[in-house]
This record gives C-alpha cells, structure tokens and sequence, in this order.
C-alpha cells in the first residue's frame, strides 16, 4: 500500500511528497480500487522514447507511459513513467507551471490504471473531464494544509 516517486536519468525533486500520495490514494480509493504499489518514475525524453519502442512499438515521443502490473481486478500494482522534458514543453505550450501539467499528467497515468482509456474523442473528453476534477482536489487539499 505505498507510492514511490523515483527519477532514472535526470535530476528533479517533487514537491510536497505526502500531499501528492494522499491525493493519488484518494482517486483510487473513490474508484473502488485497492493501492498495492504505485511507482512514478520521472526521466528524460531520450529514457521515455527507449521504453516506448522497447515495450509498445511506438516510435514517438510521449509524456507519460503506464505499465499496469496487478495480477487481479481493481488492485493497482503498476509503474508510471513521465517524460520531464514533454512536461516542461507541454506546460509552456499550454501556458500552465510545470507543477500542474506535471500533476495532470501523474493523475493521467493513474486515470489509465483505474481503466480509462483515451483512444477515442469521446474517451479523450472523459479522461480530460476526470484530470480536471482531480487537479481541482488536489488544489482543495492543498487548500487546507
């Protein structure tokens, strides 16, 4: 029942840790999910893009890959790999800090492992909606500290 943050090839400190866990345990306990282990690793374009044609055939750049690692229904046991550099380029372009673009894409992962998709419009809006109302938690829990 934990979460871990880790980097692999790039040097970053997240901020507000415990706050972070809590509210990522607080979305998966509201989707009836059970946390075993939860890993959010953070790395570099050229680390994410490896992985990407390694373990999924894709040769693009991305900002978040999930690897769901549960052996049973609604356990979360999984990795979460973010693209820092995808981050800070995605927070400029859409003009937010790094801090909420790197929180959107944290919960995004999660999102994925509690079973959204977003590979269609209609999925895409749903996943968006869902980062929306978890980014808004996350500022009332923040709110309150």
């Amino acid at each position: 029942m934990s979460i871990h943050f880790f980097t692999e090839d790039i040097k970053y400190s997240i901020k507000d840790k415990n706050t972070l866990k809590k509210w990522l345990k607080e979305a998966i306990k509201a989707h009836h999910y059970q946390l075993q282990e939860l890993n959010v690793i953070l790395c570099s374009d050229n680390y994410l893009y490896e992985m990407n044609i390694k373990y999924l055939d894709h040769d693009t750049l991305t900002d978040v890959i999930t690897f769901d690692n549960s052996d049973s229904k609604q356990t979360i046991e999984g990795d979460i790999f973010i693209s820092l550099d995808r981050i800070k380029e995605n927070a400029q372009n859409l003009s937010v800090s790094l801090e909420n673009e790197l929180h959107r894409v944290m919960m995004h992962g999660t999102l994925h492992l509690l079973g959204f998709k977003d590979k269609t419009p209609q999925e895409q809006e749903t996943m968006r909606k869902m980062e929306d109302f978890w980014l808004e938690k996350l500022a009332n829990i923040k709110e309150k500290l």
